[in-house]
């Protein structure tokens, strides 16, 4: 077991409820979750470490919203998703730790911006994005999430410009994120980012997330469509101005 102080504990303990949370109820909280466990981790550990416990997150979010995906949705983004994969592997061979931060967080804020003056735009309620919004939101998500694990804002803003129901939202996100993080999971074992000490780590965590998970599940259940859509744009710009951040 890594050797840790309290306050570092402290600090990933409430990461892992941060993920049980944004895979159950909180879309794009993912990415705080992901700067508090960079907080106390040696950065490549951090990512590897915490990929197992949203995976541990995804399949709560499976048992709760299964049901719910919308499966047109997942499919017309794979292509896009596959590309900015490819784009951030290759970015990572050449891009600086300093570089590919500020590139994810400046990404970030227009997608926002983006998506919150294509909402103003737009009277008329849009049920299934254009093929070129598809494209672009696919692969910034699969650049974010190869690079970071980040890319939960990116496909929260997707969804609420498809403007999903609540239970539509999460069970389609779950889905996509359930598949998207177990396809990386061999990548991370085959650069040696997940080791002995962060499977010890996630042992003690995973609890938490699933307890989490849990409490996210009873407020999505009560939760506002317009107070649910806010809180996920504010976590949103709040990881993007995080990774902008200088260390």
């Amino acid at each position: 077991m890594p050797e840790l102080s309290a306050l570092g504990w402290a600090v990933l303990v409430l990461g892992a409820a941060v993920i049980g949370l944004s895979k159950a109820a909180l879309p794009g909280a993912g990415t705080v979750a992901v700067a508090l466990f960079a907080a106390v981790l040696p950065a490549k550990e951090s990512t590897g470490t915490i990929l197992l416990l949203l995976i541990v997150g995804d399949v709560f979010a499976l048992i709760s919203y299964r049901r719910h995906a919308d499966w047109r949705t997942i499919v017309r983004l794979a292509p896009a998703v596959v590309v900015g994969l490819v784009i951030g592997a290759v970015f990572l061979g050449f891009a600086s730790d300093v570089v590919v931060r500020v590139t994810i967080g400046v990404l970030l804020l227009l997608v926002v911006g983006i998506t919150l003056w294509r909402r103003r735009a737009v009277a008329a309620v849009v049920a299934e994005p254009s093929r070129v919004a598809a494209g672009l939101y696919g692969s910034v998500g699969g650049f974010t999430t190869m690079v970071a694990n980040a890319a939960g804002p990116v496909m929260s803003m997707y969804f609420l410009a498809a403007r999903f129901p609540v239970q539509a939202f999460l069970g389609t996100s779950a889905w996509f994120f359930a598949i998207v993080n177990v396809a990386k999971l061999p990548f991370s074992i085959g650069l040696g980012l997940i080791g002995p000490g962060g499977l010890l780590i996630d042992l003690v965590l995973a609890p938490v997330v699933i307890a989490a998970a849990f409490v996210g599940r009873a407020i999505a259940r009560r939760i506002d469509q317009r107070l649910f859509e806010r809180i996920v744009i504010v976590l949103t710009v709040a990881g993007s101005l995080y990774l902008l951040l200088p260390r």
